[in-house]
């Protein structure tokens, strides 16, 4: 896939740990995108080439920027550099926007309810969903259930109020919050995190769920309580929809899996790439320093797909395996070898 490059307009505070980057459209050919989606970055940090998908947080036709929100991690690479270093005026190298985390396809015409779910900066592909149903008037009503630590840790707080102003009766907000910094008589705002009981709660005190389409986004556990709630309450599985930022694996899945070398065939040249244990095949290439094809990591994307020539891989991890993948082909970021005669074509 192509990249191209992107001026940044503006770098915004959202919280103490997380920033917005505001992209200028390009004058002639504007990025085309729709909410939900997301944008890869291209970095280099210490003569190493990263790629990072991050989710708009822009909404097309609502915003005149291209967007991406950014929190800080402990382990965070890449996220770590785009806060300390990005500043307004840079010239950022990126890949076109993917993700089907949209409305765009599954909405239907009878569709009432758009109901959210999120924690901490799962709030982002969120935010950009909110901004378009409420411009769009897509559905009749829209809640979002928003999880933090505090009041201080909100992203975009100011602009989810002013949301709530302009759309007072068409979009409403639960909060819950770990640690309740404010006394509050409040009755959407909880102390807590978002657990079985408290979706429950949520979901009774909302009323008919009828007609009701949901989205997930945030840590593997509130995605698992909220699916296993919204199906207790008998809202059908084509109704829920998650986006995922990471593999799950189960380490029983790695019991039969050992350190192998993995031949790799890329660009008419091979290499041996030794594959530790625990390591994906994309993860040892790229820290072999050969810069392969790839984007979201999580087996969504399919652009770290590779053609199997010689032995056997195990894709863990993956939750949905895409139709288009043949019998001999598998995603390097989620493949590892299961012998020691493995040789993959890119």
């Amino acid at each position: 896939m192509k990249s191209f490059t992107l001026k940044i307009q503006a770098k915004k505070v959202e919280t103490p740990d997380a920033v917005t980057i505001c992209f200028k459209q390009p004058a002639l050919k504007k990025i085309q995108y729709v909410a939900g989606q997301y944008l890869t970055v291209i970095v280099r940090i210490n003569g190493r080439r990263y790629l990072r998908p991050y989710s708009f947080s822009s909404a097309p036709g609502v915003d005149n920027t291209l967007d991406i929100t950014i929190k800080r991690c402990p382990q965070g690479i890449v996220s770590n550099h785009i806060i300390d270093t990005f500043e307004e005026g840079q010239l950022i190298e990126v890949m076109s926007p993917l993700g089907d985390f949209t409305f765009e396809k599954i909405r239907d015409p009878n569709d009432k309810r758009f109901i959210l779910w999120g924690a901490g900066s799962g709030i982002t592909p969120l935010y950009s969903l909110i901004k378009a149903a409420l411009k769009g008037n897509l559905f009749k009503h829209v809640t979002l259930v928003y999880g933090n630590r505090s009041n201080d840790t909100i992203i975009f707080k100011k602009s989810l109020e002013e949301l709530q102003s302009q759309y007072e009766s068409r979009f409403s907000i639960w909060h819950f919050h770990t640690r309740l910094s404010v006394a509050s008589s409040n009755p959407f705002l909880i102390q807590g995190r978002i657990d079985p009981e408290k979706i429950m709660d949520v979901l009774r005190s909302e009323g008919n769920m009828e007609n009701s389409v949901h989205f997930i986004c945030g840590p593997s556990g509130l995605k698992e309580s909220v699916k296993a709630s919204l199906q207790g309450f008998r809202i059908d599985e084509s109704r829920i929809f998650s986006e995922d930022f990471e593999l799950i694996r189960n380490p029983e899945d790695f019991k039969n899996i050992s350190t192998q070398n993995v031949l790799v065939n890329f660009n008419g040249a091979e290499r041996s790439v030794e594959v530790v244990k625990g390591k994906s095949i994309l993860e040892s290439a790229l820290d072999s320093m050969i810069e392969l094809p790839y984007s979201c990591q999580i087996g969504n994307c399919s652009i770290c797909k590779a053609k199997v020539l010689a032995g056997e891989v195990s894709m863990i991890g993956l939750q949905k395996r895409p139709v288009d993948l043949t019998n001999d082909e598998c995603l390097l970021c989620c493949s590892f070898p299961q012998s020691n005669n493995v040789k993959v074509l890119i």
